[in-house]
């Protein structure tokens, strides 16, 4: 991203600097988790975007702004999200819900969604509608996702609907919002948040592969870890579709963390044509984030754009 590498230092310092509060535990989750790292590829992405849309240094405020606000709306689903599924590890070290308790962890969550939509008030009030549809879709996407669990007749069509919404929807926001705010035409706008919900799309599909591969030191979290908590994750549906074990193990939660058919789930769903096939649905993904690039004039943003979707295809542990 050394394209936009000034901007992503500009808005790590806004992010930090906006997880002070009156509470001091409050702080101290926020900082645990946002200021203890993480991809940054929504800012990322949502930096290329403006730039490659014409974005120029005058408006720069506007763009690092709502990129943050995306960053922390983000940050706050990972806070809910451990708590949701008792998740003990996030980014290779405790989960702030192991380490603080639920309580806590749930209040740190508010207050990063609070902070967020400070942050949009200063935006006009369809980019702040743009924000809040996509954190309806992210409640929604969740609901979704766990209505599924250790659901085995759960359908591609299923898995790609949810994490549209559970994952896309912020990139997709995010396409929107920045090139908006580059005074592009309403087209160029729509082409840029379809080009966030490919990558989107890409960029989980691809985190559910390596959730099964592993290994843990490398994922920063236990290996399976969808599988465990009955999550329908990528090569979980791929799986089930040609194996009536697995269909079984997953439907009966015997597949589920410590259930005496999870060795075996996790063995049939690392079965290389179930691993080729998810890398092929991610890739046609890709395929479609490069022909909405298409639009854009050539530009070494554009291009940084390209390698970001590449590199969603391509990420090993």
């Amino acid at each position: 991203m050394l394209a936009v590498e000034t901007e992503l230092q500009m808005i790590e310092s806004r992010l930090v600097s906006l997880l002070d509060c009156r509470e001091s535990l409050i702080s101290e989750i926020c900082r645990y988790l946002v200021a203890g790292g993480g991809k940054r590829v929504r800012p990322a992405f949502m930096m290329l975007v403006y730039r490659a849309c014409g974005g120029t240094d005058e408006d720069l405020g506007g763009p690092i702004d709502a990129s943050v606000a995306l960053e922390l709306i983000h940050s706050a689903t990972l806070l809910h999200d451990d708590i949701i599924d008792s998740g003990k590890l996030r980014r290779g070290k405790p989960s702030a819900f192991s380490r603080f308790g639920l309580a806590p962890t749930l209040v740190a969550g508010d207050f990063l969604f609070s902070r967020a939509f400070e942050l949009c008030g200063r935006f006009d009030e369809h980019l702040i509608k743009m924000a809040a549809e996509a954190c309806i879709q992210l409640t929604e996407g969740e609901v979704r996702e766990a209505r599924l669990r250790h659901n085995s007749s759960v359908s591609l069509e299923d898995y790609k609907n949810f994490i549209e919404l559970k994952t896309a929807s912020l990139f997709r926001c995010g396409g929107r919002i920045a090139a908006d705010l580059a005074g592009v035409p309403e087209r160029i706008i729509n082409r840029m948040g379809r080009l966030g919900t490919a990558i989107g799309l890409a960029f989980q599909m691809i985190d559910d592969l390596l959730d099964v591969v592993g290994p843990e030191s490398k994922i920063g979290k236990p290996v399976g870890s969808d599988l465990r908590a009955g999550i329908p994750s990528l090569p979980v549906v791929l799986g089930i579709a040609g194996s009536e074990e697995l269909r079984r193990l997953f439907q009966d939660g015997s597949a589920a963390a410590g259930g005496p058919g999870f060795n075996r789930a996790l063995e049939l769903v690392r079965a290389p044509h179930v691993l080729a096939a998810g890398r092929q649905k991610a890739a046609e993904q890709a395929a479609l984030a490069h022909h909405e690039l298409a639009c854009l004039k050539p530009s070494r943003y554009r291009d940084s754009l390209a390698a970001m979707i590449n590199d969603q295809v391509d990420r090993e542990v």
